[in-house]
């Protein structure tokens, strides 16, 4: 019998079926990994996201509602998120939990417009949306649930709808992105996306029997025809936090805000006020509550503006030129590593009422006062290995976090280890382009500004610390650390473990590969040195240091002979050797 509504008990039997069906899937998705490098994790990214979702769903057992078990989905999701594909699927978790609000059951019109708010969430959480990848298949899909629900009024026909244009969108990746074509594969998040809906649609429909590997997953991708015409407007705009200014005057203004009953707060609106009248703005929560902190000369105009929204609380301004003077005194002590910090860790006791990015930004509310005389800024790093991590600390950064490829940090990680450090402000280098979303969903959930230079390897991180300026904020400090990583060449080194086409290059598997920071073949061998050597040749003369940073499959010895090599080729440049311990890449280099 066709299903017309479903609780919370059937929303959570869905959540565990799709969960089991991207499971199954995991290594499929992991192998469509369009560099034949040892670190395609996407589907091992998304598996974790989505286990942390179902884990906060099922401590609410059986009787919860479905607005309940969406929303402690959507907060497991964001606090579990790893690599780009799993946050890109926390916000459609988000956005399916923004549908569900209020409902104890939902119908198949409610479910497609929550599809559908996942799709906007999803294209929101990306500054830049490129169509082909995971984004091109929500879309695809929660059009064709949008249609199906107009039509047909089942939650069965719905899903039904939404797995099959997911598959067909998945299929049609290759259309739309040409690295997806030159190496014969289809998108890897957009195949785990598939791979969930289908999960939850043979839950609904009693179906257990799962679809065969797609085109694509193994072998060549055979030619499609055009691409799709015109992908949907995205959302654009950095995450909140993003672009602070680094207010040296005035007061800072803060509260949280609950709305008065039947006035919702138009997040959006109270924000573009706040900016029209203040610098470093930050609005967190959602239409229920908000989290506010503002820097400008006249906090009775703020207050006055917030009396206006509702009921206000946690009410502080602060004295902004009184600071001034320990400011100064202080960044040097915090560049330098002086300032002790004490680890703190939130307990998280249960589901959260609000939106999970409002109840993040408030758990530090209370410990905001506690920041008056804490160092101005610090760094928070990600890195692979423990030697790149010493490197790390001996830049002064003051706090490490383990991760980087096939490892991903998730958001949660990065939320706790920004909160376990003592300062008023911090940067954040993620140093993998797969960490990057993931550390500015950490930049949109503090009640402090959190900026994220977007290095793309421990090579740039280091770059990065060295244009570090303790009498910055952390949001310009984020622009100039950015552009001093990028401002050098770095190749990654590793073995290619399949066969693949790449930057229109035949690579065989177990040939040596080397990258650059945007996984492009610079040289490929059947020997390491040469593989090596044959990249450094294709630098861009003029630098005058190269640093090798070995990893698996390297060690002193080797590294210090294919220095040698590298000195004999005539660059003039200094060589140096140093221990990274990076996972999966036998060297790192670097040239400046």
């Amino acid at each position: 019998m066709a299903r017309r509504a479903c609780d919370g008990e059937g929303l959570l039997g869905a959540f565990r079926a799709a969960a089991a069906g991207l499971e199954a899937a995991v290594d499929e998705v992991n192998a469509l990994n369009v560099f034949p490098v040892p670190d395609g994790d996407t589907g091992s990214n998304m598996m974790a996201t989505v286990r942390a979702a179902l884990a906060e769903a099922e401590a609410l057992g059986p009787t919860a509602s479905a607005e309940r078990v969406a929303a402690a989905a959507a907060f497991g999701a964001l606090m579990g998120a790893r690599g780009n594909s799993g946050v890109i699927a926390s916000q459609i978790l988000r956005g399916l939990a923004e549908g569900l609000a209020g409902k104890t059951r939902f119908n198949a019109l409610d479910l497609a417009n929550a599809l559908d708010l996942g799709t906007k969430a999803a294209y929101g959480a990306v500054a830049k949306p490129v169509e082909g990848t995971i984004l091109t298949v929500i879309r695809e899909a929660s059009a064709a649930a949008v249609a199906s629900a107009e039509r047909e009024r089942t939650i069965d026909a719905v899903m039904g709808a939404t797995t099959t244009a997911a598959q067909k969108a998945v299929t049609k990746t290759p259309t739309l992105l040409a690295i997806l074509r030159e190496a014969g594969v289809v998108d890897s998040g957009g195949q785990g996306l598939f791979r969930l809906f289908e999960g939850a649609n043979a839950f609904l429909t009693g179906d257990s029997k799962v679809s065969a590997r797609l085109p694509g997953a193994v072998g060549v991708v055979a030619a499609a025809g055009p691409a799709a015409a015109g992908a949907s407007a995205a959302h654009q705009g950095a995450p909140p936090g993003a672009g602070m200014r680094d207010a040296a005057f005035g007061f800072e203004t803060m509260f949280l805000a609950q709305a008065a009953r039947g006035k919702p707060l138009d997040v959006d609106a109270i924000r573009n006020h706040f900016e029209s009248i203040g610098e470093s703005v930050l609005v967190a929560g959602d239409a229920r509550a908000i989290k506010v902190r503002i820097h400008n000369e006249r906090p009775d105009e703020v207050l006055s503006y917030a009396l206006g929204l509702g009921e206000l609380s946690k009410i502080s301004v602060e004295n902004l030129d009184q600071q001034a003077s320990d400011v100064r005194e202080t960044r040097a002590a915090a560049f330098a590593g002086e300032a002790s910090s004490a680890p703190e860790r939130d307990s998280e006791g249960g589901t959260p009422a609000r939106d999970p990015a409002f109840d993040a930004a408030t758990d530090g509310a209370s410990n905001a006062d506690s920041r008056v005389g804490s160092p101005p800024l610090a760094v928070v790093a990600v890195a692979a290995g423990e030697g790149l991590a010493a490197i790390f600390r001996d830049f002064g950064v003051q706090k490490v976090v383990y991760g980087g490829q096939s490892a991903n940090p998730s958001t949660g990680e990065l939320l706790e280890a920004v909160k376990g450090v003592d300062a008023r402000e911090i940067v954040l280098l993620p140093n993998n382009p797969n960490v990057v979303l993931a550390a500015r969903q950490v930049a949109s959930l503090v009640d402090r500004p959190v900026a994220v230079a977007a290095t793309r390897n421990a090579a740039e991180g280091f770059a990065a610390m060295l244009a570090l300026d303790p009498d910055k904020s952390a949001a310009d400090n984020a622009a100039s650390m950015t552009e001093a990583g990028r401002s050098i060449q770095s190749l990654a080194v590793t073995e290619a473990v399949r066969d693949a086409t790449v930057s229109g290059r035949k690579v065989r598997k177990g040939q040596t590969i080397a990258l650059d920071p945007d996984e492009g073949l610079v040289a490929v061998h059947n020997d390491p040195a040469t593989a090596v050597l044959n990249a450094v040749k294709k630098l861009s003369p003029g630098f005058e240091l190269i640093t090798v940073y070995y990893g698996d499959g390297g060690d002193l010895a080797g590294t210090e002979a294919l220095a040698r090599r590298i000195h004999d080729l005539g660059t003039g440049a200094e060589i140096e050797v140093l221990h990274g311990g990076q996972p999966h890449y036998r060297y790192l280099i670097s040239a400046e």
